[in-house]
């Protein structure tokens, strides 16, 4: 797929995704390129990750990996040095996610600065409400009643804002349904995993002082970073497209072998991650749903990590109680002054009862993205111009990140990435996937 002269792309998503692929366009040297970028919130480059000013919300990937370009991977960690937020004698360092959205304010400022005159780069702070193909390209409505067209439209819409439907009365940490709350109250959190983490570093940053009770159907926490070399593997060496109980035998084999040579489970964790995409794509599709339903848990927990800093706060509040990991299902929620959830714990036969003043919503990406709370997500799946993949993860798109019609048709003129993506590419969440799944359709597109 090659776009023509003058080519013009609509990025429909101005969050981290979103300006990862405008700034990957823009080191084309075509003087006729157009991009628009498009973003809802009043700041480009947040999104839902970057949006927190909490000190203790830091990435959760070491500075060295945040690079914006997959042919620079040391532009975050020189820019942390040159602003001197950093220092080139520390070790592994987890920035803020504050720090991050300024890296990525900043690369866009700079773009917009350079392209003023050329007229390449367009910024727009509003909501796209739909895309729509044409017969000469695509066409994006807009909340003010206006639209723009372009030759093209990426997504990159990121994640889900909203709570999961049949999350009954939960809500999202920071939303605008997240009052003051009584110091003193116990509180609800559904999920375990990162997003938890980060709901009670804001509890304890408001001064929340009761209990939390954070559910998920295994009560696994994430493991800690640490220091370590990660094995060098080549694909020759992966078993690709088995079932997931032969390749789970082998990968507990290759983690039993590192150990005994002196090793540690993440050299090999991250040792595997240069393949994690092609291990997906060639797994048959019983492997793929057996490893989200059964074996998903497990592997988030040792490969998305805490930074050590917060994990030892986190761990902290489990000793002494403040938090609860409770492994069960939430049955039922009911309001009653405040809420009480009854939860069926994991391995036992009664059931529980808790009383509650809040439930946050917590529990990650796997939703269904049919029911999106995103307008341009959602009107593409009405409309059968989009579907969910077969796991409903995101949408279903084709290796080259075009979508998929309702019908089966592959898109030439709407194309999507990061979340949106991870039904086909899985490990797509993080920066640096996304970027390099931008370079590589920056490329394609502009030749």
């Amino acid at each position: 797929m090659s776009t023509r002269t003058g080519s013009s792309i609509v990025i429909v998503g101005g969050g981290a995704s979103g300006v990862v692929m405008a700034a990957h366009l823009l080191k084309s040297p075509n003087p006729d390129l157009r991009v628009t970028l498009i973003e809802r919130r009043p700041h480009f480059g947040q999104g839902l990750a970057y949006s927190t000013l909490l000190s203790a919300h830091v990435l959760n990937v070491n500075a060295s990996g945040m690079s914006a370009y997959a042919d620079d991977p040391g532009n975050f960690a020189r820019w942390l040095l040159e602003h001197g937020l950093a220092s080139p004698d520390q070790g592994p360092f987890y920035a803020p996610r504050s720090l991050y959205a300024r890296y990525l304010k900043e690369l866009l400022d700079d773009l917009e600065a350079r392209e003023r005159d050329t007229g390449r780069l367009r910024l727009i702070r509003e909501e796209s409400l739909s895309v729509v193909p044409t017969p000469s390209g695509v066409e994006v409505a807009l909340a003010n009643g206006t639209s723009v067209v372009g030759h093209l439209a990426v997504l990159a819409t990121g994640h889900d804002e909203q709570p999961g439907v049949g999350q009954g009365h939960a809500i999202r940490m920071g939303s605008e349904a997240d009052t003051p709350l009584d110091p003193d109250a116990r509180v609800l959190v559904l999920g375990t995993g990162l997003s938890m983490v980060d709901a009670f570093l804001s509890l304890d940053q408001r001064g929340h002082r009761g209990g939390i009770v954070a559910v998920s159907r295994r009560g696994l926490l994430p493991s800690p970073h640490r220091k370590g070399n990660p094995i060098k593997l080549d694909v020759a060496d992966i078993p690709l497209g088995t079932q997931l109980s032969y390749f789970v035998g082998w990968f507990r084999d290759l983690i039993r072998e590192n150990q005994k040579a002196g090793g540690d489970w993440r050299d090999v964790v991250d040792g595997l991650r240069p393949f994690n995409q092609k291990i997906w794509q060639n797994w048959p599709s019983t492997a793929k749903r057996r490893f989200v339903e059964h074996t998903k848990a497990w592997w988030d927990i040792h490969r998305h990590r805490m930074a050590p800093e917060v994990y030892e706060r986190v761990t902290k509040a489990v000793r002494s109680g403040r938090i609860r990991l409770l492994a069960g299902r939430v049955m039922d929620i009911e309001p009653a002054d405040g809420f009480t959830a009854t939860v069926q714990p994991r391995h036992k036969q009664e059931l529980e009862t808790i009383e509650v003043a809040r439930i946050y919503d917590c529990t990650g990406i796997v939703r269904d993205i049919s029911t999106s709370s995103n307008s341009v997500v959602r009107s593409l799946v009405d409309r059968g111009l989009a579907r969910p993949d077969p796991l409903r993860l995101g949408l279903d798109v084709t290796p080259d990140c075009e979508v998929i019609a309702g019908d089966g048709t592959v898109s030439s003129k709407i194309l999507a990435v990061g979340p949106l993506t991870r039904g086909t590419f899985f490990e797509i969440d993080a920066i640096p996937d996304i970027r390099v799944q931008c370079a590589r359709l920056s490329k394609m597109l502009l030749g």
